[in-house]
């Protein structure tokens, strides 16, 4: 069973309005042909100025264990342990 609801489209009347309203905005102006032909689609994430780098290593089944099941994100917490250990030993990031 499809338990998408159904779109309604819009009455002709009713599109005019909603056309009519949006060209009205003052801080909403249309885009011109030139703006509309110079747009791209967005392709994934933005480049980072400095993207995280792979890493490989060893650790206690334990460790693993207890950090995987923190649930999803688990490894940004484990980059956030990181900083933290950094933190306390006086480094700098």
């Amino acid at each position: 069973m499809n338990k998408r609801p159904k779109l309604i489209p819009p009455t002709p009347e009713e599109d005019a309005a909603i056309t009519a309203a949006a060209l009205s905005d003052p801080d909403n102006p249309p885009l011109t042909d030139q703006q509309l032909a110079r747009m791209q689609p967005m392709r994934g994430r933005p480049r980072l100025a400095r993207p995280k780098v792979a890493l490989t290593m060893r650790v206690d089944a334990e460790v693993m264990d207890a950090l995987k099941s923190s649930g999803p994100g688990w490894q940004t917490r484990v980059n956030s342990l990181l900083r933290d250990a950094l933190a306390l030993r006086g480094g700098s990031l």
